[in-house]
């Protein structure tokens, strides 16, 4: 527990602190996309949600490769359905519009995705396979270290079951924190060292 408490105290500090750009390499790219959050309040209305939980390291700069999650859940009236999907993602960053202080205020992006997937729904169709996605993106940083993007994305599910291609268009919004590893390097090492003196 004291590790974690030590690791969140920087990693904190890191969100409040400046970084040149926060595409380049070596930073570490973590947040998330919703969509489709709707809660109906009438009688079989239902429920439906979609997250998208990623996580992604700049390894040049304004290029991101991490790992993605997908969960999406819809329960209407009798009928419920419920898409999941992991693996691998990759972002081609602009350069950055950037303010008088040389920090990026918004920049396009494109995502690409591939990893396992499926699709059920209750009493219908169902697929396992190989979900592909890609799209174009849009971050507008609300601070140096986290920004707010829109992506609109095509996700495809090829594979077995009862379908065997199910495809959608997504409108997403999301939150990514963009922190800056070299100082979070730093800024451990100095709270470690000054334990143990």
């Amino acid at each position: 527990m004291k590790k974690l408490i030590l690791l969140l105290i920087p990693l904190t500090l890191l969100i409040s602190k400046e970084s040149r750009c926060q595409t380049r390499k070596g930073n570490i790219l973590l947040g998330g996309d919703f969509a489709n959050f709707d809660l109906g309040l009438q009688k079989g209305a239902g429920f439906q949600m979609r997250i998208d939980p990623k996580l992604g390291i700049f390894f040049h700069d304004h290029f991101a490769m991490g790992a993605y999650a997908s969960f999406n859940y819809q329960n209407v009236s009798k009928s419920s359905s419920i898409t999941f999907g992991a693996g691998l993602l990759s972002r081609f960053y602009t350069k950055g519009k950037s303010g008088q202080d040389g920090l990026d205020r918004s920049s396009f992006f494109f995502e690409i995705t591939a990893g396992l997937a499926g699709s059920h729904i209750t009493n219908g169709t169902s697929t396992d396979g190989l979900g592909l996605g890609a799209g174009p993106g849009y971050t507008f940083f609300l601070s140096p270290n986290i920004g707010l993007e829109t992506l609109l994305k095509y996700d495809g599910l090829l594979g077995f079951g009862s379908k065997a291609l199910q495809s959608d268009l997504n409108l997403n919004i999301g939150f990514q924190i963009y922190l800056d590893s070299h100082k979070m390097r730093k800024t451990v090492t100095e709270d470690m060292d000054a334990k143990h003196r």
